[in-house]
């Protein structure tokens, strides 16, 4: 038997015509739906016809094990013949049905049975997390073994060397203070810190897998963002132009910070010569896993950062000691990763993202101890004006043990800067290309911690790649190279900060993002269409991102709307307004949940405060209709 389960918002079918092996029906089963369901789409084979109710007892309890995971008590048992090439009798096939669906009620569940052997049309609405879409191959096996349940097998991925020794590798855990001290884990008290008890226990478990869907993917979709695209390969989204617009407004960004430290922007490949004899060794130290394809009867890899591509343009440079440090920096759109599927949910973990990559030559090790601490702060600047405070995640520092000796007094420096308790890796030996590295981690409503902004000491690839420097004495030399992304994945950025408001708003802080990020900063709300012209005019001054709400709905609704859409700045105008050529503005940030505060001022004072909050920080237009009954609905 063959199954395809998919756990479903709703599923809807309606018979249109019988086959001439139809089973006989009554009125009320010629349309069905059901909501919050499993939807379970069966294909019964001709192997099972000598053992039906063996494998129909494997398949419910198959079915069983996936709903308990997705927590649904409802089943929609769907016959699809499509699904196998072998297929059993017509009347084999209503036996097992049938038989599964009394297994399923007699198991206290709620199931619904589309008729067989009809031609039907459905409707399906798919979840789009991690365990919504599963298949299950369940045959009769043999006498000895009885029912035989395989989980569909994918082609045996390429997996580096790196992520063998990272799963070999013994970690050192421990907690460092501002004040040096190096803590075991079990021995540190954390209390004031349970943001950082959370992530420690998250890394040292590795507990990577998601068994529900986090708050930030519900946010996502409501706030038009980004959803999941299920016509490519998981991990794989699809943004909307309010997604579109953040992700520009946050790259453009960071691409400003480190041009203002001197990185050049450069554009390399997005795929590569698996067998290249560098890149080859470079994959085997890299600890993570590869999208690989075959063309012109060579295998290549999709990129999984930018290092190889810069690596490769250092090679062929010429540079002079007087160059150094030399930076370099590319915005990866896309990186590919192929996470596990387990793994992938959201925002949090993709298959593909953007991830701006700086890689900085330096002289000798002590230039690149002070690149790392100076790219450190950086990071810390980064993250908190896209909105990310250094009170929202926690610091992993990870370094070999002869670096820590060698280098005591700078990593507890790293620590005074954030001036709280960090997790340490400690390594006795080398297993990557690094041999110091930090990462600013986010810690999400499901206690998943995921990784932002790093900086690494590469010791190795200047010698793979060939990269030299001619020094002052005119000898050739091998710089040492920082691997930097100032923000990490932007998506990531982006998933933080809806988690940060899920969790803001549980704790009666209204939700909303950074005014320069915001898609919409001033909503025009006109209280009837004759003061749609002064609604039109308020918009044509202000020097922002604004709309008008020209919808034909209460202003209460209108205003709640805005709400839901975090617009920083309401604007309602009416008589009041018109006559006094004032605005009434609802301001977010001084608001409380059900107690917005609502401010008369000019269109003057309003472009202002917009100016402060945005200045120093990319723009681009609205990237909507300006009135919102021009627009279409995404979600």
């Amino acid at each position: 038997m063959q199954i395809l389960l998919i756990h479903s918002d709703y599923i809807e079918y309606e018979t249109k015509r019988s086959t001439p092996v139809a089973e006989k029906i009554e009125e009320q089963l010629k349309k069905g739906r059901m909501e919050e369901a499993l939807t379970v789409f069966v294909a019964v084979e001709k192997n099972d016809e000598d053992n039906v109710d063996n494998v129909s007892k494997q398949t419910a309890e198959e079915i069983k094990k996936v709903t308990e995971q997705v927590k649904t008590k409802r089943v929609m048992l769907y016959p699809y013949a499509h699904l196998s090439s072998s297929l059993a009798s017509p009347k084999a096939a209503i036996e097992a049905l049938k038989k599964l669906e009394e297994l399923l009620k007699d198991a206290s569940f709620e199931v619904k049975r589309a008729p067989f052997g009809w031609y039907k049309s459905f409707t399906i609405k798919c979840k789009g997390h991690p365990l919504s879409e599963l298949s299950r191959t369940i045959g009769p096996g043999d006498e000895k073994c009885g029912t035989v349940v395989k989980v569909k097998e994918e082609k045996e991925e390429i997996v580096s060397e790196a992520l063998k020794s990272e799963a070999k590798a013994t970690s050192y855990w421990h907690i460092l203070t501002p004040e040096g001290e190096l803590l075991k884990p079990e021995g540190f008290d954390f209390t004031g810190h349970d943001n950082l008890r959370k992530f420690v226990n998250y890394e040292i478990h590795k507990s990577r897998a998601v068994d529900k869907i986090p708050p930030h993917v519900e946010l996502m979709r409501r706030l038009e963002l980004a959803d999941y695209e299920p016509g490519s390969d998981p991990g794989n989204l699809r943004f909307y132009p309010k997604g579109r617009l953040m992700k520009s407004l946050i790259e453009n960004y960071v691409l400003g910070e480190v041009a203002k430290m001197g990185a050049m922007e450069v554009e390399t490949p997005l795929m590569y010569d698996m067998n290249h004899p560098t890149l080859k060794k470079y994959l085997d130290r890299f600890p993570a896993r590869q999208y690989s394809i075959e063309a012109d009867k060579k295998m290549l890899f999709l990129r999984f950062a930018a290092c190889f591509g810069q690596f490769l343009m250092n090679h062929d440079m010429t540079i002079s000691y007087r160059n150094l440090p030399l930076r370099m920096v590319e915005l990866t759109r896309y990186s590919f990763r192929k996470e596990q599927s387990g793994e992938l949910v959201g925002l949090r973990r993709l298959r593909a993202f953007t991830m701006p990559d700086m890689h900085t030559l330096c002289k000798d090790m002590d230039g690149a101890v002070r690149q790392f601490n100076e790219q450190y702060n950086m990071c810390i600047d980064v993250l908190s004006n896209v909105g990310i405070d250094l009170k929202d995640y926690e610091v992993a520092i990870r370094f070999t043990r002869d670096f820590y000796e060698e280098n005591k007094d700078f990593i507890v420096g790293l620590v005074k800067t954030v001036n709280k308790p960090v997790l340490v890796e400690l390594w006795d030996q080398r297993f990557f290309y690094f041999v110091l590295k930090f990462e600013f981690n986010y810690v999400d409503a499901m206690d998943k911690a995921s990784a932002l902004s790093t900086v690494q000491i590469d010791v190795e690839n200047a010698e793979r790649y060939d990269i030299k420097y001619i020094d002052s004495d005119g000898k050739e030399k091998r710089p040492f190279i920082l691997h930097c992304s100032p923000s990490g994945a932007i998506e990531r950025c982006i998933y933080a900060l809806l988690e940060k408001a899920h969790m803001n708003s549980e704790k009666g802080i209204v939700p909303m993002f950074p005014v320069w990020l915001s898609p919409t900063q001033v909503r025009v709300i006109p209280v009837t269409d004759k003061h749609m012209e002064y609604a039109e005019k308020v918009a044509g001054e202000l020097n922002c991102r604004v709309d008008i709400d020209d919808r034909e709905e209460t202003v209460g609704k209108k205003i709640r709307d805005a709400g839901k859409e975090w617009i920083p700045y309401v604007a309602v105008v009416g008589d009041e307004e018109v006559s006094g050529g004032s605005i009434t503005v609802t301001v977010r940030s001084e608001s409380q949940p059900n107690k917005p505060a609502n401010v008369k001022m000019t269109v003057a004072e309003l472009n202002k405060k917009i100016s402060n909050e945005s200045s120093g920080f990319p723009f681009k237009g609205l990237p909507l209709a300006v009135r919102l009954s021009a627009r279409p609905k995404f979600v």
